[in-house]
């Protein structure tokens, strides 16, 4: 009998969405990838990394945990930035649970204050827990002090510090969010991690690469999107991708290119690995540099590049 993924589940499993938010760069999508296990959402040290919502799958034997990672909410200066607060908000309005990241060693500050004020609009319905992220970077009282500060912003129905990179309490926040959830059955077959596109992901593993040792200017102007994504013809284990990566000026072109395409060149290569990874077959990675001018304000061009 073939196994098609899906199987009884006893009757008080539960299943269910959360979603973690946050400041940018406050370790939602480490937490996210912790928890279902493999690279799902991209990460990088730079702000505003996550540009859409990202739904991980976590198998458990009690429940089926679906975790959708989410933009940082942020002042938007741009109508890309607007866009990306609105995925945020019309992610936390659909799902079970909330989980509210903010890092260990760093103070609340009006933007935590500003996202606290936002949910605590939605958390007669939607349970909130407060989860204190990057604790291996600071020492077990400064953890302490900032769990303390974060009873102050507003209610929870919880609260969990973790380190998504050393492993602590990764399972104690799954446990947390699941507890939060309706029984119901599972929603995805087992071995589903996530239900992004091929090519979706493809794309955010190649602006990751390209986001590796940018200036602090260029993170914000860089798009990706995969034009083709085709098997290799008479091979089995080789696929051929063609992919577009934007930026808003010719200096930043220039800057991605490097002497004689070298930083384009290393770009390619790191990617390449990570994909291969994802699709378990090797890679032809075909990869151009293109100047769309100020995609991040222009609608037509916004709706173009996928947002």
């Amino acid at each position: 009998m073939q196994d098609t993924g899906w199987r009884e589940t006893p009757a008080e499993h539960r299943s269910g969405f959360a979603c973690f938010v946050g400041r940018p760069n406050a370790g939602k999508s480490t937490l996210t990838n912790a928890l279902v296990g493999t690279k799902i959402a991209i990460t990088s040290n730079k702000p505003q990394t996550t540009r859409h919502a990202v739904r991980g799958i976590v198998h458990r034997d009690d429940a089926q945990l679906i975790i959708v990672d989410t933009p940082g909410l942020h002042r938007p200066r741009t109508l890309l930035g607007e866009r990306l607060n609105d995925v945020v908000r019309a992610t936390w309005s659909e799902v079970d649970v909330v989980g509210f990241c903010v890092p260990a060693g760093e103070k609340i500050g009006p933007g935590d204050k500003y996202i606290a004020a936002e949910l605590a609009k939605i958390a007669r319905r939607t349970p909130v827990i407060g989860i204190v992220t990057k604790t291996d970077l600071v020492k077990p009282e400064v953890v302490a002090e900032q769990l303390l500060e974060l009873q102050h912003v507003m209610e929870f129905a919880d609260l969990v510090p973790v380190s998504a990179t050393g492993g602590y309490q990764v399972d104690t926040v799954a446990d947390v969010l699941v507890s939060q959830l309706p029984e119901g059955p599972q929603l995805y077959p087992d071995g589903d991690l996530t239900d992004e596109p091929e090519q979706r992901l493809v794309a955010e593993l190649i602006r990751e690469a390209a986001l590796e040792d940018v200036r602090d200017e260029l993170p914000h102007s860089i798009a990706v999107t995969v034009e083709e994504m085709i098997p290799r013809e008479g091979r089995d284990d080789m696929v051929d991708i063609y992919a577009h990566l934007f930026v808003e000026r010719p200096s930043q072109k220039a800057i991605v290119l490097g002497h004689k395409g070298s930083r384009l060149k290393q770009v390619g290569a790191n990617a390449r690995t990570h994909i291969e990874a994802l699709l378990g077959s090797k890679v032809y990675l075909d990869l151009h540099i293109k100047v769309a001018k100020e995609w991040q304000r222009d609608p037509k061009q916004l709706g173009r590049l996928g947002f």
